[in-house]
């Protein structure tokens, strides 16, 4: 295997125990729960909405900690995703994480959304999620992969997201990258490019302009971006 791919797996890839990015996915959820606390100690139950979550990432968390601190989650994904299913203490409600008119104003005590905002679509799109989650609780946690760090995280591809569209769409079109697999066509290769778009700092902060942006860093760089509001 090639050392960039090498990199790429342990940088992104969350399923082997030892990889960075489980450390980092370890580290971020101390962060997350210390929302969870403060929500708990005011209202002694927890209600978390989860955009674009599933059942297996709250693994991480104990169900003790979960069960002391009486948290259920909203599940919130697209309609068809059959990773996210109701049941215990999860439900699950299909639906746009850029439109969620069906519930009111702070339903939830927090917010949580990993690695979400790069996939709803254009800015457009993305200042309407951005907005659903300052609305729908006081307290929130976002994450998002960082434009200039120089792994694509879905590919797993150093600089491909630096290419020029016509480009990827090319490479797209040849080879499997990452957890992008060939496709046939131009169109649906056009769609698997444009299916995520990496915000910049200064992007990021202008979704989330009421939050503490925090840098992930991987070494000197910056991997990912966290807006936290508390």
């Amino acid at each position: 295997m090639a050392f960039s791919q090498r990199l790429a797996e342990q940088t992104f890839d969350y399923r082997p125990s030892g990889s960075w990015a489980a450390r980092f996915r370890e580290r971020r959820i101390g962060v997350l729960l210390e929302l969870v606390d403060a929500a708990y100690a005011e209202r002694g139950k927890v209600e978390l909405l989860d955009l674009g979550g599933r059942r297996d990432y709250w693994s991480i968390v104990p169900d003790s900690y979960l069960d002391e601190r009486d948290v259920h989650v909203t599940l919130i994904n697209l309609p068809g995703d059959h990773a996210s299913v109701s049941g215990g203490r999860f439900t699950f409600v299909p639906g746009d994480a850029c439109d969620l008119r069906e519930f009111d104003d702070r339903s939830f005590d927090v917010v949580h959304s990993n690695s979400v905002v790069e996939h709803v679509g254009d800015w457009s799109r993305m200042t309407a999620y951005a907005g659903e989650v300052a609305r729908l609780a006081d307290r929130y946690y976002v994450q998002a992969p960082n434009f200039w760090f120089p792994v694509e995280p879905h590919a797993m591809t150093p600089f491909l997201h630096w290419l020029p569209k016509p480009l990827r769409v090319r490479l797209v079109m040849r080879f499997d990258l990452g957890h992008w697999r060939r496709q046939p066509d131009v169109a649906s290769a056009m769609r698997r490019v444009e299916s995520a778009r990496l915000p910049s700092g200064p992007m990021f902060a202008a979704l989330f302009p009421d939050a503490e942006i925090r840098p992930e860093r991987l070494g000197p760089l910056n991997k990912s971006w966290i807006a936290v509001r508390r």
